[in-house]
């Protein structure tokens, strides 16, 4: 049916004013936000310590998001190391205001640790966290120093190799603990590291002979010289895909037997919670909303783009929406699946050693 000229002028005009309409709604929406953010402060609670690739990303975030939140509030980073994560994730579940003003990273093995129930210090409940977005899904790697005997995977299924690690939650416990228990390596699990550095310290003074987990994509931001000088050696990387940089270098999805494959597609999926960003359950929808809006926009701001370039920090995003999405999905995995993670990821006795003085003593399962 043809539409009259009449007809279409009132249909421009009832659509113009539906425009003009959604738009005023939004301005007046935005109002009550910059009024809540104008003068405030926003603090960005890092779960581990200054110089790290947790805290790099953190930094890097905190110095152009708050120009994409309205009001423009300032952004405060506090580093609240311990536990591989758990420390600063119970403060933000319990402690934290939940009101829009805290931003938090959240240690990518936690999601896991939930999952599973691997730690009784773990209080909280990660599905409640309002998911803002994730910076990077870049690979976890395990390495070892460059004078180390082990030099390959099947090196390490052949000696003993010491492997420095942080806390019980950390990645960089469990998927060394993975890889003895589903592909027969034997690594030495040095745990109680603060941070990642200290690991990288320990590596270099003959402490330890290897991380057990980090990005690739991290050294090269944090510790070029590192990959440059061809000072570590990676062993193995888990991701979806294998790294650009990593050709050579196996997946886990490479070397497991096919009845363990659904627990290495699993724990692939649980290291694409790479960088992810989250703040306090409970917080208005609409701060959240604007929170998200806020990432989004920060990962376009061509300034942001420049410095992460600088920084050789990887940014490969996953919004708000997808990263709570994928964080209930492995939370929420069928029990058998859960339970045979579980058992890869428990580290035995055996494996298991404190750092330099730490006590001697196994964190609470």
């Amino acid at each position: 049916m043809r539409m009259t000229m009449l007809g279409r002028s009132t249909f421009c005009t009832g659509l113009y004013a539906s425009i003009l309409l959604c738009g005023a709604q939004a301005a007046m929406a935005a109002e009550p936000l910059a009024d809540f953010y104008a003068g405030k402060t926003v603090r960005m609670v890092i779960r581990a310590g200054v110089g790290g690739g947790y805290d790099q990303y953190s930094r890097l975030l905190g110095r152009y998001i708050g120009r994409h939140i309205p009001g423009n509030p300032t952004i405060l980073p506090v580093n609240m190391p311990g536990g591989g994560g758990i420390v600063a994730a119970n403060f933000v579940a319990q402690v934290a205001p939940r009101d829009g003003t805290i931003l938090t990273i959240v240690g990518q093995g936690l999601v896991v640790d939930q999952a599973l129930g691997l730690n009784t210090s773990f209080k909280a409940d990660l599905r409640t966290f309002n998911w803002v977005g994730n910076l990077s899904k870049s690979n976890q790697t395990t390495v070892v120093w460059h004078t180390s005997k082990t030099r390959t995977f099947e090196d390490a299924r052949q000696r003993e190799t010491l492997i420095g690690a942080t806390g019980a939650g950390s990645i960089s416990t469990q998927l060394p603990a993975f890889y003895n228990n589903i592909l027969g390596t034997k690594f030495k699990i040095v745990f109680g590291y603060p941070d990642g550095r200290d690991v990288d310290i320990a590596m270099e003074r003959g402490e330890v002979e290897g991380r057990g987990t980090n990005p690739w994509a991290s050294y090269r931001a944090m510790s070029p010289r590192l990959v440059s000088d061809k000072l570590i050696i990676p062993l193995i990387q888990a991701g979806l895909t294998r790294d650009a940089d990593l050709p050579d270098v196996p997946l886990i999805s490479d070397l497991v037997k096919p009845e363990d494959k659904p627990l290495a597609i699993y724990m692939a999926k649980a290291v694409s919670v790479g960088r992810p960003i989250a703040t306090t359950p409970g917080t208005p929808a609409d701060r959240v909303a604007a929170l998200r809006r806020a990432f989004d926009a920060t990962l376009k701001d061509p300034d942001f783009m420049r410095e992460a370039d600088a920084q050789r920090a990887e940014i490969d995003p996953m919004d708000g929406e997808e990263l709570a999405r994928t964080v209930n999905e492995l939370i929420g995995a069928p029990a058998a699946l859960r339970e045979r993670v579980k058992i890869a990821l428990q580290p035995k006795d055996r494996d298991m050693a404190a750092a330099p003085g730490m006590k001697e003593e196994k964190s609470e399962k």
